[in-house]
């Protein structure tokens, strides 16, 4: 990312700008943020090209396929708005924050095979819906494929168009595609309705060679120029050193020259996850650490970007609340050590994200530094029953206990009816930073049952925590609950995986719900409402 310019307009379509994310052929891509706080990716086509009324229907064709695409759930970035039509053409997508394939593999090297698998059966679910929609992506390679926690994205479909559509849009001999994960037919360049022109089988040939780059570490055609790859995409068999026996089989078919001989889709997702698809390999955690603690760094970058800066400073916080921005780089999140396994919270340490930490600071003294960290952390790695893992305070030393409940009023069997129905509010962590936003669902039962859930969503929409509440303590005011957490509706490995307390107080005549989280090492707050 990188900081925006005089060049750089403040905003987009009501989107606030805030950071430079990348430029290419056809625009630069911004990070920017909804009047409601929702991260967004916009996209805005170059200058030069706004007055090219063909580029303008090739860009709303873009933003029309992704529309189709991104409401279908599959593995793809869902597009919020768009305005083809504006002097400068736009579309905001959902910002995925994680990193691309290329630079990923290109950094790190090659990925796990068990992180091959899931990726590539994501990607074959996401072109199904592509190609469910009459679609051809054709331009799937490692920079369009963006790896989150909760599994692959595919998106830019800048190059899209419909299976049957007529070549308007491409001249004839003019191949559209990045040449190392090109297929012969685009590089031949055929029209569509001609023989071999390219069709959902072109994206079946991409997705392999992405697969032979994430697994071996190179593409499948490499080549000293773009006229030597492109010979070989079209006359050479792949070169698949380095990739692990176990996908070489099915990457050799996926690359066949004819695409007749390429395996279908549905094909590929099963052979690569089995019957259960890609979702069971992406919800038991499907990303190595090493990329995870990039995104515990690049989510702490996020959240700078909400820090208002200092009155009379510059940047897009400026004028904000009081709270001023740190100086300098902002420090990796620090190690999280495990919590003890009795009592209530979590018992899985926190991968560290980050070098060892600096020494603690003094008793009693809460650093900016710490603060970032943790809340890096609560962002990319979860949250513990509507809040988060534990959290040991700065120097270590103990927080005092909490001050004792008052007396409740006299016990009932049954959660009194005040209490059923939808409530919705935001949290704070103990540390006195945000935690998410929680929507707690109550209905009838009595003590020992299960008589709701409780879903956080982190800040930047990366993970949920579902915990499904059973009532142990009831009064007309107060009720009393153990929280589980459901595993199948979560985000996976994100999650506190123990038994912890939550408590819930009606206030304000019954319209108000007050949260509390008991957890020895941290816990959270919130006051709920009715939503509407």
């Amino acid at each position: 990312m990188e900081p925006l310019t005089r060049e750089d307009p403040p905003s987009v379509g009501g989107y606030r700008l805030l950071r430079r994310l990348d430029r290419g052929g056809m625009g630069r891509v911004y990070l920017g943020r909804s009047a409601g706080g929702r991260t967004v990716a916009v996209k805005v086509v170059h200058r030069q090209f706004a007055a090219d009324e063909q580029f303008r229907a090739r860009f709303a064709r873009e933003v029309a396929a992704a529309r189709l695409v991104g409401g279908s759930g599959a593995y793809t970035a869902p597009v919020l708005d768009a305005d083809p039509d504006a002097e400068l053409p736009w579309v905001a997508t959902g910002y995925v924050a994680g990193p691309d394939l290329r630079r990923t593999v290109a950094e790190g090297g090659p990925l796990p095979l068990a992180t091959v698998r899931a990726l590539g059966a994501g990607l074959a679910e996401a072109l199904a819906a592509v190609h469910g929609h009459g679609l051809v992506h054709r331009d799937v390679k490692p920079s369009n494929v963006l790896l989150a926690v909760d599994g692959p994205r595919l998106i830019d479909f800048g190059i899209a168009r419909a299976a049957d559509a007529a070549g308007e849009l491409t001249a004839t001999g003019v191949s559209l595609g990045s040449p190392a994960y090109m297929s012969p037919e685009q590089v031949l360049g055929a029209e569509a309705g001609q023989a071999g022109a390219p069709g959902p089988a072109t994206d079946v040939f991409s997705l392999g060679s992405v697969l032979v780059y994430a697994a071996g570490g190179r593409p499948p055609f490499p080549g000293e120029s773009v006229t030597q790859v492109l010979y070989q995409v079209v006359h050479q068999a792949p070169e698949l050193t380095g990739v692990p026996a176990a996908l070489r089989g099915l990457a050799a078919a996926m690359l066949a020259k004819e695409p007749a001989a390429r395996p279908p889709l549905a094909e590929v997702a099963r052979a690569l996850a089995g019957e259960g698809g890609a979702g069971p390999l992406i919800r038991a955690g499907w990303l190595p650490p090493e990329v995870v603690e990039g995104i515990g760094r690049r989510a702490t970058v996020l959240l700078d970007l909400d820090v208002p800066a200092e009155p009379g400073g510059e940047g897009p916080g400026a004028g904000g609340e009081s709270v001023p921005a740190p100086a300098g780089p902002v420090p990796p999140p620090s190690p999280v050590p495990p919590a003890p396994s009795a009592g209530f919270g979590p018992a899985i340490p926190l991968p560290p994200l980050g070098p060892p930490p600096a020494p603690p600071a003094p008793a009693g003294t809460r650093t900016r530094r710490g603060i970032r960290a943790a809340l890096a952390a609560v962002l990319v790695l979860g949250l513990a029953g509507g809040g988060l893992y534990a959290f040991t305070r700065p120097g270590g030393e103990e927080e005092p206990a909490p001050a004792p409940t008052p007396e409740p009023a006299p016990v009932a069997d049954a959660l009194p009816e005040a209490f059923h129905g939808e409530w919705v509010g935001d949290l704070t962590l103990d540390l006195g930073i945000p935690g998410g936003r929680m929507t707690v669902t109550l209905g009838e039962g009595v003590v020992g049952e299960e008589v709701g859930h409780a879903s956080t969503r982190d800040l930047l929409n990366i993970s949920t925590c579902v915990d499904r509440m059973t009532l142990t303590e009831v009064s007309e005011e107060e009720a009393v609950f153990d929280a589980l957490v459901d595993t199948g509706e979560s985000t996976p490995g994100v999650c506190v995986t123990d038994t912890f307390r939550m408590i819930l107080r009606l206030d304000g005549d019954g319209q108000v719900l007050r949260y509390t989280s008991v957890h020895p090492d941290s816990g959270a707050r919130g006051v709920l409402n009715r939503p509407g």
